[in-house]
């Protein structure tokens, strides 16, 4: 999106942002995303819920999504009231043409898979520069435990071809734990293997691969946005 302005760029985010919302029902139990273009999706629920009356209820991916969530009046669940969501509206740094996502360039990796896997459909917002052919050119976050991460970091490396790097000496998640940067480039062809082949790793908690989850991506485009669907989607 290099031929954009910011101001344009963000004009398309809040544009995606906002049409998500029209999944959005009342009673519904939704999951929150994290990020700069879900940021204006909890910005119009609120707007929804003061101006339209509705009533809905969420869980955030992360602290900083439930704070501008609660800011907003959007009411908060606790997972032990919760058991199912009706869906999740989430953003992505990639996707490919058969939606599968790589995710966690926030660091909110681990929330928003335990989020998108308790939800009956998954919406993700994205402007044009997240859609490529193959998976990788966006550093691949996979967040580990803290104990031995330096072992860990060793087996992910014999299977990235390229340089893995720890997100800062002192960068923690939400939950406490480092996250790699795996650099892969652009050739994660069979991204479900490599999400399956990266979570056996003894001390890797999650991996920003996300497969078979999205249902639809709402895409920010100038003319306007594009709902891309899933044959399979569940919405």
């Amino acid at each position: 999106m290099g031929q954009f302005t910011s101001e344009e760029k963000e004009a398309m985010k809040a544009e995606a942002g906002i049409a998500a919302c029209a999944f959005v029902e009342n009673g519904m139990r939704i999951g929150i995303g994290t990020g700069s273009t879900v940021k204006y999706t909890i910005l119009e629920l609120g707007r929804r819920i003061r101006e339209e009356g509705l009533e809905i209820s969420g869980i955030p991916t992360s602290d900083a999504t439930e704070s501008l969530s609660i800011e907003q009046g959007i009411p908060m669940l606790e997972w032990s009231d919760c058991e199912h969501l009706d869906l999740v509206i989430d953003g992505a740094d990639e996707f490919d043409s058969e939606l599968h996502l790589i995710k966690g360039g926030g660091g909110a990796l681990l929330r928003e898979k335990i989020v998108a896997e308790s939800s009956g459909g998954m919406i993700v917002v994205a402007d044009a520069s997240k859609r490529v052919e193959v998976l990788g050119e966006f550093p691949l976050p996979i967040e580990v435990n803290p104990y031995g991460w330096e072992q860990t970091k060793r087996r992910i490396e014999a299977i990235c071809g390229g340089v893995v790097n720890r997100r800062g000496p002192d960068y923690l998640t939400d939950n406490g734990n480092p996250i790699l940067d795996a650099h892969f480039g652009p050739t994660i062809e069979d991204p479900v293997k490599m999400e399956a082949d990266l979570r056996a790793i003894s001390g890797v908690v999650e991996v920003g691969l996300f497969t078979d989850t999205a249902d639809v991506v709402v895409l920010a485009a100038p003319g306007g946005c594009e709902l891309i669907r899933k044959p399979t989607a569940r919405l």
